[in-house]
């Protein structure tokens, strides 16, 4: 079976070796979440800092070699940064299902990070190389899908091992064999030419200032939307509910993210230039109406699922305009500037999160929903006038 990508056809294989890349991205530190709560059981020997270094170690060795993949990729082979960047995630993977030691875990975590560092820009840089136009968000949007389905699917199978045994959670890191066995189908599957009327085409270089300008705007929609994975279980408990109903709500979240992947083309067709207005505004109306006195389980999964569906509209049109605003030589290192940003929020977002909640001096665990629901309507309004010229806030040209 062929698939039409805008400069041709390239096999289903490759394609699905292409969707594997984004279904392992998001797994580095996922196994370790179901156990959290049992780590002074497990390890009742372990400081605050071993702790605190197995849940961060593996973010932080991320964003450094996500920019060097995305440097290396300019003059380097890509099916070889694929190659490498898949076989450390994986034998990291093994090395963890195995380690009994919290020590090991941690090393490992970090060797992980080094891994999925190098893969991650890879994950959208091979959407960019072999697909071009409208073609191109349709893919982008469908990779974004298939990252948080597996995300959502991961998370249930790591609960169901660690239920088992605490190391069973594990063998989510073995996921990346797939990609491995897949690699061939993509490498005997050049990327056609970006066409002469291609936006990349116009593109002498990178464009900073819409790169500079997509990394702010992706910063602080990320940031806004991860207070529903930080700080929905507090809400939860607040209203009565169970852990359990807790991480179904964090699930529709994700599934409300990937939902728009399968149909951004439709989308961007309806709403035109104000395609990021109108997801601002969504995502702003879902985290206030999370933010409401009297959290229930309706109002938590209406304002979950309305949070996601904006940000999952906006997330893969970033990756398309970070792409056409570079040539096609230096395309997966302008994604890896932008992509890169998403971790960086994610380090830094609990922080954030605290700080205002220190600045306004409150301690109420819907503030900071409040709080970013309204920053994020702030940046509906500030969108509302520029959208028809701005090249950032706007339908990519």
């Amino acid at each position: 079976m062929k698939i039409n990508t805008g400069k041709g056809t390239i096999p289903l294989t490759a394609l699905v070796a292409i969707w594997s890349i984004s279904a392992i991205i998001s797994l580095p530190g996922l196994a370790i979440s179901p156990i959290l709560e049992d780590l002074d059981k497990i390890f009742p020997s372990a400081s605050e800092l071993e702790v605190e270094m197995l849940e961060s170690l593996p973010s932080l060795m991320i964003i450094p070699f996500m920019l060097l993949s995305g440097r290396w990729s300019v003059r380097g082979n890509k099916i070889r940064l694929l190659v490498i960047g898949s076989a450390i995630f994986l034998i990291s993977g093994i090395g963890s299902l195995l380690s009994r030691s919290l020590v090991e875990l941690i090393v490992l975590g970090a060797v992980m990070g080094v891994g999925a560092g190098i893969i991650i820009p890879l994950s959208t840089g091979f959407v960019v190389d072999y697909f071009t136009g409208d073609y191109r968000i349709k893919q982008l949007g469908i990779s974004s899908a298939v990252n948080n389905l597996a995300l959502v699917g991961a998370t249930s199978l790591t609960g169901y091992l660690a239920d088992i045994k605490w190391y069973f959670a594990f063998v989510v890191y073995l996921l990346p064999a797939v990609t491995l066995i897949l690699i061939p189908a993509l490498s005997h599957t050049r990327p056609e030419p970006e066409p002469p009327q291609g936006a990349q085409r116009r593109q002498q270089g990178l464009n900073g200032r819409i790169i500079v300008g997509l990394m702010l705007f992706y910063f602080i929609i990320t940031y806004a939307s991860l207070v529903v994975t930080f700080n929905t279980s507090y809400l939860a408990s607040e209203g009565g509910m169970s852990s359990s109903k807790s991480g179904l709500l964090i699930s529709l979240f994700f599934l409300a993210i990937m939902a728009p992947g399968f149909v951004l083309n439709r989308v961007m067709n309806l709403l035109g230039k104000a395609t990021n207005l109108w997801s601002l505004l969504v995502m702003g109306v879902g985290l206030l109406v999370m933010s409401l006195p009297h959290p229930s389980f309706l109002k938590l999964a209406v304002g979950a699922i309305l949070t996601g569906l904006g940000y999952g509209v906006m997330q893969p049109l970033i990756y398309d305009k970070a792409a056409t605003n570079s040539p096609p030589h230096l395309s997966t290192l302008a994604l890896s500037l932008v992509m890169v940003v998403n971790y960086l929020a994610i380090l830094v977002a609990p922080f954030i999160i605290d700080g205002i909640d220190w600045l306004f001096v409150t301690k109420s665990y819907s503030f900071p929903f409040l709080f970013n629901g309204l920053l994020t309507l702030v940046v509906a309004l500030v969108t509302l006038f520029v959208f028809r010229k701005s090249r950032v806030l706007g339908l990519d040209d």
